[in-house]
């Protein structure tokens, strides 16, 4: 068995559910699972030699929370944790042929720019359990990275196992229903990039059951050639008995209809156990001994780059913008040296705004530390855009540097046909899995011939082929040399761009607006070549997207070459603006109007705040709510300041604070923008407040919409939806009193009561510990405190919440502020 070289009627069979085999009656409440490899290592060893004797091919080790975060306060090190869970294996294992893998799950804090998890410090935590399973005694045959949620950080795994060991890699993210993870993350994402990166299996675990599975692990076999995962849950769990909704029958024909589609590698998450795995193991075999109604999905050969949360495919004229780039331009140059990261993000947002579908990031300049620029503002960037990004750069470690950071498949701007350039940029594009621009030089400069430029296309592609990277991923540049200097070199550059395009077959990019330095009316030149430009197959133009022209004539092409149906986006685009003497955004006009005229600018999502968002036409007034919408806390910062001056502090949290954190709370709700971007928007309240809070301490005076009491429940040791909410909860004003994570009831009676809270807040993962949950509540009320209580978390329904004495239930953190506004009556 080789998950690396399966032929068409082999598959792989997982196990199930160590979690639910171990809450069975096994592992005490609050015990940290990986504790029993070696206080009670015969019980770990019986559950694997039950999956074995079911037909698992793949035991995971018992070392999913095996990480130095989650082992802190266990008496026991992460090492001597992983090293027993591989020993337990290999000894259930031993006289088979299953091999052991290593499982590793997430860290259980946030990523940075949403949390403060650093990526270096997940890769080292990663890198200490991966060494631990590979130097012992016994050594893990497989490393199984699963139930993750943030791209970033399944790459720091991936990264710590591919940089630290030769052994396969199998990665899983856990998906919802509505196809993306926990912080948004896309399927087509997470197939692109885990491809890249080189792991060997790829796919889906947890969050739902196999029924619910099925357009999300579509969209991943369309994107990947690798064999493809399914290991999901059994349904829906019932918190009242802990069990789940899809019995194993059910779910082993489903996962036969998963085998038709195409996935290779199946098993079973939460609450499954062997029976499911037998019952699935039985019927696979059938179904590939015969390979009846399999109708195999096929990847999709194609350009795609993308962020973590969205994908751009380049089948069309794709506009990247040029504008983060120091080249000519003084602010920009300031900003560098200043640390003024606001304004590079606000360049971001223009361009964004303008039509962008790319955004180039360049921060060369002699006086200051490009490396460390570079991967600050990618982290940035991320933070407050799903736009995907090209890394520009001519030095190979500011590449490496950002491409470690950056969650996603991005492009990498350039590699050329000099031997040195080949050397350090290709294998760069090919550990990381990046697309790659080329530019047609080498070490007799750029030629004048179109000839000799597809030459050295021809050399750059065959040398990125010997090395594995795919011919979609190489993208070409065939150089714009100024027209005024040479008025020959456009009509070459043109030539060039459609024979790489019919002799090579590859996507090509041109620097547009160098074709017209020294020339007057050089929008009208730009213009002109682009438009030729696209006409000879030029797909990436880098440009300025808030130049009108220039945008709307790749917007025009695109409706001429029917790739805008119906013209949509062309309409769209241009209902934005107005005709005056020429074209102009429609807010443009509009901050320049008369108070009663104004309207509020569209936030990041689209969607107008209009005056429900505070929008008084106060241009500081429209400067905050953007801040908030798109992530800019300086900004955030400096608006309030500016309306401190002239705005009473709780009209500004109540007119403009309150509502536009409603707006980007809707985004959220209606999947328009997800966790990093609600959590960022909450940072950006968060600074405001602190700025009005500043201004009250001098009157002595002071802003708070109420106390509310936190905690994780006794027994459960999961505290990131509760981390969470309290953010959130923050920055509409309220006090939070956080109590951890596996809280004594005791304890939460004791805070509400010398708090006196009309809240509090109970978190559950697991449903194990919903009686403790029960508990609280029910001394709570024995205690007589006039507090209201409600419960959220991953196992809860509201009809259990009712059940066991909640006043309400909040699926998300943007509910929870519903609630606290109902009780606190603001």
């Amino acid at each position: 068995m080789d998950i690396r070289n399966l032929k068409d009627n082999e598959f792989i069979m997982l196990d199930g559910g160590m979690g639910t085999m171990l809450q069975a009656g096994i592992l005490e409440l609050g015990k940290m699972p990986e504790t029993l490899n070696i206080e009670k290592p015969e019980v770990i060893v019986d559950i694997h030699r039950k999956y074995i004797n079911a037909g698992t091919d793949i035991v995971y080790a018992n070392t999913f929370g095996a990480s130095k975060y989650k082992a802190a306060g266990s008496g026991y090190s992460v090492t001597e944790l992983v090293q027993a869970g591989i020993k337990n294996g290999k000894k259930a294992a031993e006289g088979t042929n299953a091999l052991v893998a290593l499982d590793i799950g997430p860290l259980g804090k946030l990523m940075e720019p949403t949390g403060d998890l650093k990526f270096d410090d997940a890769y080292e935590a990663y890198k200490e359990e991966i060494v631990a399973a590979t130097t012992g005694e016994y050594k893990a045959d497989i490393i199984c990275i699963e139930t993750m949620s943030d791209l970033l950080e399944i790459k720091a795994a991936v990264l710590a196992a591919k940089e630290n060991c030769d052994l396969p890699i199998l990665c899983t993210m856990s998906f919802e229903k509505d196809g993306r993870t926990f912080t948004g993350v896309e399927p087509v994402a997470m197939a692109v990039t885990l491809e890249g990166l080189g792991v060997d299996a790829i796919g889906v675990n947890c969050s739902v059951g196999p029924a619910d599975l099925f357009d999300t692990v579509k969209v991943i076999l369309e994107n990947t050639n690798l064999p493809v995962v399914v290991k999901p849950n059994a349904g829906l769990p019932d918190p009242v008995d802990n069990t789940y909704d899809v019995l194993p029958d059910e779910f082993s024909d489903l996962m036969v209809k998963m085998a038709q589609m195409g996935v290779k590698v199946f098993g079973g998450c939460c609450g499954t156990n062997p029976d499911y795995i037998k019952a699935t193991r039985d019927k696979l075999e059938v179904a590939f001994a015969d390979r009846k109604d399999f109708n195999v999905i096929k990847k999709i050969k194609r350009t795609v780059v993308t962020s973590a949360s969205k994908h751009v495919i380049v089948n069309r004229p794709t506009i990247i913008g040029e504008r983060i780039n120091p080249t000519g331009k003084k602010r920009f140059k300031e900003a560098l040296v200043e640390g003024d990261i606001d304004y590079i993000l606000g360049q971001a947002v223009e361009q964004i705004d303008g039509g962008a579908d790319l955004l180039d990031v360049n921060v060369g300049h002699p006086e200051i530390d490009e490396k460390e620029m570079m991967v600050k503002v990618i982290k940035a960037l991320q933070g407050i855009t799903d736009t995907p990004l090209q890394i520009d750069s001519t030095k190979p470690d500011v590449l490496e540097a950002a491409l470690r950071v950056y969650a996603g498949k991005p492009i990498i701007n350039s590699a050329n046909g000099e031997e040195k350039s080949l050397k350090a940029v290709l294998p760069l594009a090919k550990k990381y899995g990046a697309n790659l621009v080329c530019l047609t030089l080498d070490e007799g400069g750029i030629p004048k011939k179109a000839e000799q430029r597809v030459e050295i296309a021809k050399k750059i592609l065959d040398r990125a082929l010997e090395i594995g990277i795919p011919k979609e991923d190489i993208i070409i540049d065939c150089l714009v040399l100024t027209v005024s200097a040479e008025q020959d070199g456009a009509v070459e550059t043109l030539k060039a761009v459609r024979m790489v395009k019919e002799q090579l077959g590859l996507k090509t990019v041109l620097g547009v607006s160098n074709i017209s330095f020294g020339l007057p009316n050089r929008e009208m030149i730009n213009t002109t070549f682009l438009a030729m430009a696209i006409e000879n197959g030029l797909d990436l133009p880098i440009m300025n997207p808030n130049n009108v022209s220039m945008t709307g004539t790749v917007l025009a092409s695109r409706v001429l070459k029917c790739h805008d149906e119906n013209s949509m986006e062309f309409i769209e685009f241009f209902n934005g603006f107005v005709k005056t003497d020429k074209l102009v955004k429609k807010n443009e006009v509009l901050s320049n109007a008369p108070v009663t005229d104004k309207k509020m600018r569209k936030g990041a999502s689209g969607s107008d705040a209009s005056d429900s968002a505070g929008g008084s036409g106060d241009v500081d007034v429209d400067a905050l709510n953007n801040a908030i919408f798109k992530g800019l806390k300086g900004e955030g910062k400096n608006a309030t300041a500016r309306l401190l001056e002239k705005m009473d502090s709780l009209d500004i949290v109540n007119n403009i604070l309150i509502p536009a954190l409603d707006v980007v709370g809707e985004n959220f709700e209606k999947g328009k923008t997800f966790l990093p971007q609600l959590i960022l928007s909450a940072d950006v309240a968060k600074v405001a407040f602190d700025v009005i809070k500043d201004g009250m301490v001098k009157d002595d005076s002071s802003v708070s919409n109420g106390k509310i009491v936190l905690a994780t429940v006794k027994g459960d040791i999961h505290d990131i939806g509760k981390n969470i909410v309290k953010v959130i909860l923050e920055n509409y004003g309220y006090e939070i009193i956080d109590l951890g994570k596996d809280v004594e009831p005791s304890l939460v009676v004791d805070a509400a009561r010398e708090h006196d809270v009309r809240l509090v807040g109970l978190s559950a993962l697991m449903t194990t510990t919903l009686p403790s949950m029960e508990k609280t509540i029910k001394l709570i009320r024995e205690a007589g405190l006039n507090c209201k209580v409600v419960v959220g978390g991953a196992v809860l329904t509201p009809e259990y919440a009712e059940k066991i004495g909640a006043d309400y239930y909040a699926k998300d953190a943007k509910e929870s502020v519903d609630v606290a506004k109902i009780v606190y009556g603001n």
